[in-house]
Protein backbone atom coordinates (compact mmCIF):
# COMPACT_ATOMS: atom_id res chain seq x y z
CA UNK A 1 0.00 0.00 0.00
CA UNK A 2 2.95 2.42 0.69
CA UNK A 3 4.02 1.60 -2.59
CA UNK A 4 1.03 2.76 -4.60
CA UNK A 5 0.48 5.79 -2.25
CA UNK A 6 3.75 6.86 -2.52
CA UNK A 7 3.72 6.16 -6.40
CA UNK A 8 0.56 7.71 -7.08
CA UNK A 9 2.19 11.02 -5.09
CA UNK A 10 4.98 11.36 -7.65
CA UNK A 11 2.99 10.62 -10.31
CA UNK A 12 0.82 14.18 -9.18
CA UNK A 13 4.29 15.62 -8.93
CA UNK A 14 5.00 14.81 -11.67
CA UNK A 15 2.25 15.73 -13.78
CA UNK A 16 2.18 18.98 -11.62
CA UNK A 17 5.82 19.79 -13.14
CA UNK A 18 5.72 18.59 -16.11
CA UNK A 19 2.14 19.55 -17.23
CA UNK A 20 1.24 22.23 -15.22
CA UNK A 21 4.17 24.30 -14.81
CA UNK A 22 5.66 23.02 -18.37
CA UNK A 23 8.72 21.71 -16.98
CA UNK A 24 9.85 24.78 -14.47
CA UNK A 25 10.00 23.98 -10.68
CA UNK A 26 7.47 27.25 -10.52
CA UNK A 27 4.54 28.00 -11.50
CA UNK A 28 4.20 31.03 -13.89
CA UNK A 29 1.32 32.47 -12.43
CA UNK A 30 2.49 32.40 -8.57
CA UNK A 31 0.46 30.11 -5.94
CA UNK A 32 -2.42 30.14 -7.61
CA UNK A 33 -2.01 26.75 -9.54
CA UNK A 34 -1.98 24.62 -6.53
CA UNK A 35 -4.33 26.00 -4.85
CA UNK A 36 -6.97 25.92 -7.62
CA UNK A 37 -5.28 22.07 -8.02
CA UNK A 38 -6.49 21.58 -4.70
CA UNK A 39 -9.98 22.19 -4.82
CA UNK A 40 -10.61 20.19 -8.43
CA UNK A 41 -8.61 17.33 -6.95
CA UNK A 42 -10.96 17.31 -3.26
CA UNK A 43 -13.65 16.56 -5.63
CA UNK A 44 -11.90 13.29 -6.33
CA UNK A 45 -11.32 12.40 -2.67
CA UNK A 46 -8.73 13.30 0.58
CA UNK A 47 -5.28 14.07 0.26
CA UNK A 48 -4.99 17.29 -2.04
CA UNK A 49 -4.41 20.29 0.32
CA UNK A 50 -2.28 22.57 -1.00
CA UNK A 51 0.61 21.62 1.42
CA UNK A 52 0.63 18.08 0.36
CA UNK A 53 0.35 19.02 -3.39
CA UNK A 54 3.65 20.77 -2.60
CA UNK A 55 4.92 17.66 -1.20
CA UNK A 56 3.85 16.10 -4.03
CA UNK A 57 5.74 18.52 -6.52
CA UNK A 58 8.87 18.29 -4.45
CA UNK A 59 9.05 14.60 -3.56
CA UNK A 60 9.29 14.74 -8.10
CA UNK A 61 11.83 17.07 -7.69
CA UNK A 62 14.01 15.58 -5.06
CA UNK A 63 13.95 11.97 -5.50
CA UNK A 64 14.26 11.43 -9.20
CA UNK A 65 14.62 7.78 -9.01
CA UNK A 66 11.92 6.66 -6.39
CA UNK A 67 12.01 3.03 -6.98
CA UNK A 68 14.25 1.79 -4.23
CA UNK A 69 13.11 3.66 -2.02
CA UNK A 70 9.86 4.51 -2.06
CA UNK A 71 9.65 0.04 -0.55
CA UNK A 72 11.53 0.96 2.49
CA UNK A 73 10.35 4.81 3.32
CA UNK A 74 6.85 5.71 4.00
CA UNK A 75 5.20 8.93 3.09
CA UNK A 76 5.72 10.84 6.34
CA UNK A 77 9.73 10.25 5.70
CA UNK A 78 9.03 11.64 2.88
CA UNK A 79 8.01 14.84 3.56
CA UNK A 80 10.56 14.94 6.32
CA UNK A 81 13.33 14.47 4.04
CA UNK A 82 11.56 17.12 1.78
CA UNK A 83 12.68 19.38 4.18
CA UNK A 84 16.28 19.56 3.86
CA UNK A 85 17.27 22.08 1.27
CA UNK A 86 20.53 20.65 0.27
CA UNK A 87 20.85 17.83 -2.34
CA UNK A 88 23.99 15.86 -0.60
CA UNK A 89 22.82 16.28 2.79
CA UNK A 90 19.13 15.17 1.71
CA UNK A 91 20.71 11.80 -0.17
CA UNK A 92 22.42 11.16 3.02
CA UNK A 93 19.61 11.62 5.24
CA UNK A 94 17.67 9.45 2.95
CA UNK A 95 20.49 6.41 2.61
CA UNK A 96 20.98 6.70 6.52
CA UNK A 97 17.19 5.78 6.84
CA UNK A 98 16.94 2.89 4.26
CA UNK A 99 20.35 1.67 5.91
CA UNK A 100 19.57 2.02 9.87
CA UNK A 101 15.56 1.56 9.52
CA UNK A 102 15.07 4.74 10.88
CA UNK A 103 11.77 5.77 12.23
CA UNK A 104 10.50 9.79 11.05
CA UNK A 105 10.85 10.59 15.35
CA UNK A 106 14.60 9.14 14.56
CA UNK A 107 15.37 10.80 11.28
CA UNK A 108 13.83 14.13 12.97
CA UNK A 109 16.14 13.73 15.76
CA UNK A 110 19.22 13.24 13.28
CA UNK A 111 18.62 16.28 11.43
CA UNK A 112 17.84 17.92 14.55
CA UNK A 113 21.62 16.80 15.98
CA UNK A 114 22.78 17.87 12.93
CA UNK A 115 24.27 14.47 12.26
CA UNK A 116 25.38 15.18 8.09
CA UNK A 117 27.29 18.53 9.45
CA UNK A 118 28.76 16.88 12.28
CA UNK A 119 30.29 13.75 10.30
CA UNK A 120 31.27 16.46 7.25
CA UNK A 121 33.46 18.15 10.33
CA UNK A 122 34.89 15.73 12.03
CA UNK A 123 37.66 13.59 11.62
CA UNK A 124 36.64 10.09 12.75
CA UNK A 125 33.54 10.14 10.82
CA UNK A 126 32.86 6.01 12.18
CA UNK A 127 33.23 7.62 15.41
CA UNK A 128 30.18 10.11 15.04
CA UNK A 129 27.71 7.66 13.38
CA UNK A 130 28.42 4.75 16.29
CA UNK A 131 27.66 8.03 18.72
CA UNK A 132 24.68 8.59 17.14
CA UNK A 133 23.06 5.27 17.16
CA UNK A 134 23.12 5.07 20.53
CA UNK A 135 21.58 8.49 20.70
Amino acid sequence: MNNILIDTYWNIGKSIIEFEQKGNNQAEYGKGLLKNLSLELKASGKGFSVSNLQHMRLLYLYFPKIVDASTKLTWSHFIELSRVEDDLSRSFYEKQCIKENWSVRELKRQKDSMLFERIALSKDKQGVLDMSKNG
